[in-house]
């Protein structure tokens, strides 16, 4: 199996990336590495060449550039060539903390969608109190959907949670205002019948406040909403460990309190961790781009790896490609 990474895409790029692969070059032994980038920054980090390719690449797509743009005039970007090569079938998937919309572009573009599926999705995991978190759809690959998009998320999602997440017959929820039936506007409610005539195992609509509490495995919902809802629950979080911090370091009576909760806390902070579900992949394209986290670290980026490993293993791809075919007949 062949992965290739965008080193230089993401906020603490090339290093973060480069410690990132490192380690999962210690624990994926079927995994070669094609990295995309600045060759000198990226021995600079690297700390074996086993089973790592290095690709120099003299452009970069920074995060102010504009998506279609960048992706059509910078060829020799990283994130472009790293597309490039899945197309090409010289790598079996991508990863990338870059420009999320240049990742997407690139995807659409370059990768190729799947003959049949009419909007890809953006899927990342999220967590859960139980700590088993839930895959939700689409989180801003398409801000208009229309209640078909949301029926094919619903399927592709499903077929993902069954194959690499391992869960027998997974919940498919509808995220919405209300748990009745006749809730929302009109997408959700057409969704709605759509999604209860379907073969998908679907449990009915979720309110936003429930999405934490590990109701439903998948969650179904148009890009703009699904877009919001992560970047407050992304928010939320950061303001209340910030809180949290802040209380426990006010006095010596509560530092050390802290001190005695240290381990707690930092198991809580671990449950709600982002970076231990892997990135966000972008259902829909002929071959798997997995969209890692812009700020990721290294620990985000080794789990990017292992996520994409799980889906190119369990031929996510070609999957959805055979349930959209079925579907079509």
């Amino acid at each position: 199996m062949k992965i290739a990474i965008d080193a230089m895409g993401g906020d603490h790029a090339p290093k973060e990336i480069i410690l990132g692969v490192n380690k999962a070059v210690q624990d994926f032994s079927n995994i070669e590495f094609i990295l995309y980038g600045d060759e000198e920054q990226i021995k600079q980090h690297l700390q074996s060449n086993e089973r790592v390719t290095i690709v120099h690449t003299s452009e970069v797509i920074s995060a102010t550039d504009e998506p279609v743009r960048a992706v059509r005039r910078k060829k020799e970007a990283s994130m472009v060539k790293m597309a490039q090569a899945v197309a090409d079938g010289e790598a079996d998937a991508c990863i990338s903390a870059g420009n999320t919309g240049a990742l997407m572009t690139a995807g659409l573009f370059i990768v190729g969608r799947i003959k049949g599926i009419e909007r890809p999705a953006l899927a990342p995991t999220l967590p859960t109190l139980d700590g088993k978190g839930f895959l939700m759809l689409d989180l801003g690959a398409n801000a208009d959907a229309k209640p078909e998009h949301l029926l094919q998320y619903a399927f592709m999602g499903q077929i993902y949670a069954e194959k690499v997440r391992n869960i027998e017959k997974p919940r498919v929820a509808l995220l919405n205002i209300g748990s009745e039936a006749n809730k929302g506007n009109e997408l959700t409610k057409k969704t709605f019948e759509l999604l209860e005539e379907s073969e998908v195992n679907f449990v009915g609509n979720i309110e936003a406040r429930e999405l934490l509490e590990g109701h439903a495995d998948v969650v179904v919902t148009d890009g703009f909403t699904g877009n919001v809802v992560l970047k407050a629950i992304e928010g939320t979080a950061a303001s209340l460990f910030s809180m949290l911090k802040s209380t426990f370091m006010s006095g010596l009576k509560n530092k050390l309190a802290a001190g005695l909760i240290k381990s707690d806390l930092i198991e809580l902070k671990n449950k709600m961790d982002y970076s231990e579900y892997g990135g966000a992949a972008l259902f829909g394209l002929k071959a798997p781009v997995v969209k890692a986290h812009g700020s990721s670290n290294a620990n985000a980026v080794y789990h990017a790896i292992r996520q994409t490993k799980e889906i190119v293993m369990n031929d996510v791809a070609g999957t959805i490609k055979t349930a959209v075919a079925k579907q079509k007949e």
